[in-house]
């Protein structure tokens, strides 16, 4: 990679940038990627284990990897903190490639292949967690990466860039599943049996390519600015920000930083306890809308609707497009709009479309107007809460509590993510209306919480963070 010092270079920005997406682009593809199995990994464990494979059973194990979030998301302020944010993608590429190869092969020339037991189902839970350990610790550092990268004027543009790679990794995978799933036979029949033998194995090891191509690129990347001037490295701090910004602007930008980083250090809630409840309440506003009930469960929901087995994968390739489009709008209108005003909107849009699955399924109208607004839902949540959650956690917190406050932001995220995604089988058991009536009161309730509590950061620089919440 080559730069004008002088006055910076947006293609260096951008190649850095481009690498640290693909980790977005593999947390999408880690998650989604068992949308199109869980059901084949239904059929596998119940042929072995009858009864005891229960509802809540499977519910765990197709959101298994959230717990690993969970543990991800808590240990990546200690990595970023005290071993940087490139090394720590580093790792996130490690993980996401073994989980990917363990989840393909559990048995692992240990246990004999292909027989369901309870020890295969929990080796086949470990290397998912393991996954999703890598896709909590891509979830956090890869903002965190970006925003301290790059200049305020376009911070939020260019980090609502990792959540197109989020829902570009999920569009993937989702069009990966299809073209697997239609690989293994002639008729709904054949092709099942094979989901149910190799086809869910090939979903799943389809991920090692993009992850080693990850760990690869992140080894030409460079350490933030903003970690090696907490580190005192102010020579190589000063060199990535010319590179990027040009020599005049780079010298203003890391005496700001250097003024931040001789700051006092104190606890978590130096700056208050508000900054940090609003970071986990943004966390968990964005989860309890229900989101990822849609993204994980997609083809099991167009089947309830009455789609077959292989339409209902073309439906959530569709949704999938959809989902693209509306990040892009994010993306163009995040810094000139600002957060607050699209959060809202975002929220009102996802309100509107759960409401309306929930009366359509109280008077079993279900059929292509459950479509429309499935669609209507989480093309709100891609145009607003999707990327600019992210893009608040990775730039609301001042540069000293950062690593910290993002751990914990995230942490809470993937906590309440796990909790929505397993209980949702046990709960549309209970009523598919009444949990759809739970999402879009949670949508509600998110706008309300904007309007009142989340400032608004547009056009702010990392270190202005500092100083609003002295304030």
């Amino acid at each position: 990679m080559t730069s004008n010092t002088e006055h910076g270079s947006r293609t260096y920005l951008l190649s850095i940038v481009l690498v640290a997406i693909i980790g977005g682009l593999l947390f999408g593809y880690d998650t989604a990627v068992v949308s199109g199995a869980e059901k084949a990994l239904e059929n596998f464990f119940l042929s072995g284990l009858g009864e005891l494979y229960t509802a809540g059973w499977h519910g765990l194990t197709a959101s298994s990897a959230l717990l690993g979030c969970v543990i991800g998301g808590a240990i990546s302020g200690l990595l970023a903190s005290r071993f940087g944010r490139k090394r720590s993608l580093l790792t996130a590429a490690i993980l996401f490639f073994i989980s990917a190869l363990g989840s393909w092969w559990p048995e692992s020339g240990i246990l004999p292949y292909g027989e369901a037991s309870k020890t295969l189902l929990v080796v086949f839970n470990f290397y998912r967690i393991l996954g999703g350990v890598g896709v909590g610790l891509a979830s956090a550092v890869c903002p965190m990466y970006i925003a301290e990268i790059s200049p305020a004027r376009i911070r939020g543009t260019l980090v609502s860039c990792n959540q197109f790679a989020i829902i570009f990794g999920m569009l993937v995978v989702y069009f990966v599943n299809y073209l697997i799933r239609n690989s293994l036979g002639e008729t709904a029949e054949a092709i099942q049996t094979a989901m149910d033998a190799i086809g869910w194995r090939r979903m799943f090891v389809s991920e090692a390519f993009p992850a080693g191509l990850f760990g690869l690129l992140v080894l030409f990347i460079p350490e933030t600015p903003r970690f090696l001037a907490l580190r005192g490295r102010d020579e190589k701090a000063y060199s990535i920000l010319a590179h990027i910004n040009g020599a005049a602007e780079a010298r203003s930008i890391l005496d700001e930083i250097k003024a931040t980083v001789h700051e006092k250090r104190e606890h978590i809630f130096a700056y208050g306890v508000a900054v940090v409840v609003i970071g986990i309440l943004l966390s968990f506003f964005q989860q309890a809308v229900g989101i990822n009930v849609v993204l994980y469960y997609a083809p099991r929901i167009f089947e309830n609707m009455g789609a077959s087995g292989d339409t209902s994968m073309i439906q959530t390739v569709v949704m999938g497009v959809v989902n693209i489009i509306f990040t892009v709008v994010a993306i163009f209108t995040v810094d000139k709009m600002g957060r607050k005003p699209l959060l809202i909107i975002g929220s009102a849009g996802m309100m509107i479309g759960m409401a309306a699955l929930a009366a359509l399924s109280f008077t079993d109208s279900i059929g292509t107007a459950a479509l429309v607004f499935i669609i209507i839902y989480t093309a709100s949540f891609m145009m607003s809460w999707g990327p600019i959650c992210w893009v608040l956690i990775a730039e609301i917190f001042p540069n000293t509590i950062r690593s910290q406050a993002v751990a914990i932001a995230v942490a809470a995220q993937w906590i309440s993510n796990f909790l929505v995604s397993a209980t949702f089988p046990t709960l549309s058991a209970w009523s598919v209306g009444g949990t759809y009536c739970i999402y879009a009161l949670m949508s509600l309730l998110s706008a309300l919480f904007v309007w009142r509590w989340v400032p608004e950061t547009k056009g702010k620089t990392l270190e202005e963070m500092s100083r609003l919440w002295k304030k």
